[in-house]
């Protein structure tokens, strides 16, 4: 079995490999409700499409660096989930992230040469395997339905990265990403704990932006995605109180410390480009 290319594989991903009837006939999907990976893991790409759900269980956020992205936070210190147990389970989240949903599968180019996408997997995930149980991933020679409708799933999320992708640009366009910052006061605390290490979108450049492109941004709808990213932020004290309901926050204010986006690689390998 052939692999797909693995420079800069994102998230989650370990491998690729792509999928196809002759290695696969007799493999099945896995029905599983522990996501072990998930457990650990603080901040989850998004895509500006889920701005409007996702905004009401999770901050978002954007990474920084060059090329930001949007992310949905799960906790605020480096290795804390607060909608994950230990074993990968949802503990009172009701929106999973389409990045989540999507792995251990991935669209991706099999050689920089290819013109079409194919869909690939990661193989070290424990979700796909000649399994006794589960969903067969083929009907004789041709993807079962179950494939029929991940590989469409695929298809809406690279198109929901590429919108994603253009309205990252114009905010940068306009200058309205700027370093975030997010101080919490607690009694007994002299000093608020404080998190940096994160972008947001700067409101005072907001306010500074011209009235046609304000029109313009309402009629596509991206100006109602940028006040959704907004409107999460309220949600970065829920996050502290629960890690700190659970044992799982800082001890005192100098513990606290980066919001982690910088551990993420990236949300696509870069033969995808």
């Amino acid at each position: 079995m052939a692999s797909a290319p693995q420079a800069s594989l994102p998230l989650f991903y370990n491998d690729l490999m792509p999928l196809n009837s002759r290695d696969h006939a007799n493999w099945k999907a896995k029905q599983t409700d522990a996501l072990p990976w998930m457990s650990n893991q603080n901040a989850i790409p998004l895509t500006i499409d889920e701005f409007p759900l996702a905004q009401r269980f999770m901050p978002i956020v954007f990474s920084t660096g060059d090329n930001p992205i949007p992310l949905g936070l799960m906790g605020l210190n480096e290795g804390v989930n607060v909608y994950f147990d230990d074993e990968g389970r949802v503990d009172g989240l009701t929106y999973v992230p389409a990045y989540v949903r999507r792995y251990p599968f991935m669209l991706t180019r099999l050689s920089p040469e290819a013109t079409e996408l194919s869909l690939c997997f990661d193989p070290t995930s424990g979700l796909l395997g000649e399994f006794d149980e589960g969903q067969p991933l083929f009907d004789g020679d041709k993807p079962a339905d179950a494939i029929q409708r991940t590989l469409e799933f695929c298809e809406q999320f690279d198109q929901a990265g590429q919108r994603t992708k253009l309205a990252v640009e114009e905010f940068q366009k306009h200058g309205l990403l700027m370093d975030g910052e997010v101080s919490i006061e607690q009694p007994g605390n002299e000093k608020p704990f404080v998190y940096r290490g994160f972008g947001m979108i700067d409101e005072s450049k907001l306010r500074e932006v011209d009235g046609d492109v304000l029109k313009e941004w309402n009629q596509n709808g991206l100006l109602p995605l940028i006040y959704a990213h907004l409107m999460s932020l309220s949600l970065v004290r829920d996050i502290f109180a629960k890690q700190a309901q659970m044992g799982k926050g800082p001890v005192s204010p100098e513990a606290a410390t980066d919001v982690d986006p910088k551990a993420l690689k990236g949300t696509e390998p870069a033969n995808k480009k």
